[in-house]
């Protein structure tokens, strides 16, 4: 990514259901790479979220292909990793040129086709019928094997792993500058269920020595 910059957000956090005019609004930062199918399930609950609680989120890219730099992975997932870095391109272009209210969209019409569409193996057509489906230039696809963004994409990105350190992945979630590597979740919960885990995030990071709460995955992501 060029020059803009997006600080972690300073807004208190807060509860309240979306009908409660009594306190402030809250504001979430989240992190994601598009590529990411459980940035995309965390990112569905966010985006549920906002349905059912006063909060406004924000939404900045990071990525896993800047993530695993320099690291020893097996030759599939480094072939998976130099593909990665189109779609985050793209959507870093988009922003610079059009303004951050395009990033979502984007991101949705890019993930629902990668992600519960199933076309990982076609990325670039993918992006490319994304554009069109928000109305963005189609030429912004040359962004995806171009570097001329890239030091705003990677400002961005550092910019959550000083959040959270770089022993995490995607997605990041902020609140009131304290981050945590995801929610990770599968299926997304959905309308009051995710009003209450919503709850109980704000609730940990209010926790100024609370580190890490995990298990193991038995299910891969439900796409719903």
């Amino acid at each position: 990514m060029t020059t803009t910059t997006e600080p972690a957000t300073t807004t208190e956090p807060t509860t309240a259901a979306a009908g409660d005019t009594t306190a402030p609004r809250a504001t979430a930062d989240f992190w994601f790479d598009p590529v990411c199918p459980w940035a995309w399930m965390t990112s569905r609950w966010m985006t549920e979220v906002e349905q059912v609680r006063d909060v406004e989120v924000r939404w900045h890219v990071m990525s896993l292909a800047v993530l695993n730099e320099g690291r020893d992975l097996p030759a599939d997932y480094r072939r998976s990793m130099d593909d990665a870095w189109g779609p985050v391109r793209v959507v870093t272009a988009a922003r610079l040129a059009h303004g951050d209210a395009v990033v979502k969209p984007l991101y949705d019409a890019i993930g629902t086709r990668l992600h519960p569409g199933g076309r990982k193996d076609e990325r670039l057509a993918v992006v490319a019928e994304a554009l069109a489906e928000v109305g963005l230039p189609a030429e912004l696809i040359e962004a995806a094997s171009s570097d001329e963004h890239d030091a705003e994409l990677r400002a961005s990105h550092q910019r959550a792993i000083d959040l959270v350190g770089d022993d995490v992945g995607t997605p990041v979630v902020a609140i009131n500058g304290t981050a945590f590597f995801g929610p990770v979740m599968t299926p997304a919960p959905k309308g009051e269920d995710a009003g209450r885990l919503w709850d109980g995030f704000v609730l940990v990071t209010g926790v100024p020595g609370f580190y890490e709460l995990k298990r193991s995955r038995k299910d891969g992501p439900i796409f719903d």
